[in-house]
Parts: structure tokens; C-alpha cells; sequence
């Protein structure tokens, strides 16, 4: 049986519903970001004390269609930006089409509806967080990490970090107090600030 669940946005998160999954006594096939599979069929009244033990840690177990599809979305995008090293081969549009099974079209409507932002912004969001990370942990140069993140430049990097954060890339370098958005609030925000 398939689970979606809302805020799953890290390996911390797996680990998290990981847990209230073995403390509720179900055998996980798959525990991935926004989607469980289960080895049961869940009765009603264990599926609500699993709705509780997520809530308390900050998930919500989710039964709406839309909210699901729009929670998967977000995940291929999270797990696309964060998580993979992969270059994707085809644009993003047809990717997002190819996940989730669904035409582009359709996906970015009741994204926008739902969320009130587009996707496109929700990826820069996510990208530009990315990018954050990438240059406090100081691994990788400006170049190095336009080229990591899939951008065309440094200059396209630099001028779409800069409409969001209002800094350039090198001037956030230098910044003595760097500040990050958790993964689970990117995108939720109606600013482009640095917090």
C-alpha cells in the first residue's frame, strides 16, 4: 500500500517515518521523499495513529490527489536539485512529464494553483539554495559549480542568483554570516531574501 506524506524533503526525513513506521509495527518496502510503500494494507484506525505519530514529528500524512501530485513535484524537483549528480539530458518539462506520468501542462497548472508560485520559480528557489550551500562548504569554484548545477554560464548562475538573493554569487562568498533556508520552506516563502 502506497503512503503519501507531506514535508519529507531529506535522508533525515526517511529516517524519521523510518522509525514511526517500526514503532507502529509495518513492514516498509520503500521509504522515499513524500512516498511509502507499505507490506500491509492499513486498517482505518491504524492509518489514524499513523497520521498522529507523523504529525507530532512535523508530517502529514496526505489523502488529497492534488496534494499528493503536487507534493510529488515538489520531491522530483527536491531530489533533482539537492540529492542527484545527474545531468538530465532532455529539458525539465519533459522530465517532470516522464516521472510523474502526467502531461507538463496539467503538472505546472495545478502547481501554480495550488502552491501560487510556478514550478520554474520553485526550481530557481531550490537552485539558488543549492548554489548557497555549494559555495559555503568552498569545495567547488563559481565555475565549478555553475557547471554542477547545469547552467548554460556563470553569468546566467550569477544573474538568477542575484534576482533572488540580490547578491552576486562572489559577494555572498564573502558574506561573514551566510544564511540558508531549510529545504522545507524554499519556495514557501513569498520573498526572494536571504533568510
Amino acid at each position: 500500500m502506497k503512503l503519501y506524506i507531506k514535508y519529507m524533503v531529506s535522508n533525515r526525513c526517511k529516517i524519521a517515518v523510518k522509525e514511526e513506521l517500526k514503532k507502529l509495527g509495518l513492514h516498509f518496502i520503500v521509504v522515499d521523499l513524500g512516498e511509502v510503500e507499505v507490506m500491509e494494507n492499513i486498517a482505518p484506525e491504524q492509518r489514524e495513529q499513523l497520521r498522529l505519530a507523523l504529525l507530532d514529528i512535523g508530517f502529514e500524512l496526505m489523502d488529497n490527489k492534488r496534494a499528493v501530485l503536487v507534493e510529488r513535484i515538489k520531491n522530483v524537483i527536491i531530489d533533482m536539485v539537492h540529492y542527484s549528480d545527474e545531468v538530465i539530458k532532455t529539458n525539465f518539462s519533459d522530465y517532470l512529464s516522464e516521472k510523474l506520468s502526467h502531461d507538463y501542462t496539467y503538472l505546472a497548472n495545478l502547481f501554480s494553483e495550488v502552491q501560487g508560485t510556478t514550478i520554474e520559480k520553485f526550481i530557481i528557489n531550490h537552485k539558488v539554495e543549492r548554489i548557497k550551500e555549494l559555495i559555503i562548504y568552498g569545495e567547488l569554484n563559481i565555475s565549478e559549480i555553475a557547471w554542477k548545477m547545469n547552467y548554460s554560464s556563470v553569468a546566467h548562475m550569477s544573474n538568477q542568483f542575484k534576482k533572488v538573493t540580490g547578491l552576486t554569487p562572489s559577494h555572498f562568498k564573502q558574506l561573514k554570516a551566510k544564511r540558508r533556508t531549510p529545504i522545507e520552506e524554499i519556495g514557501n516563502e513569498q520573498n526572494g531574501s536571504l533568510s
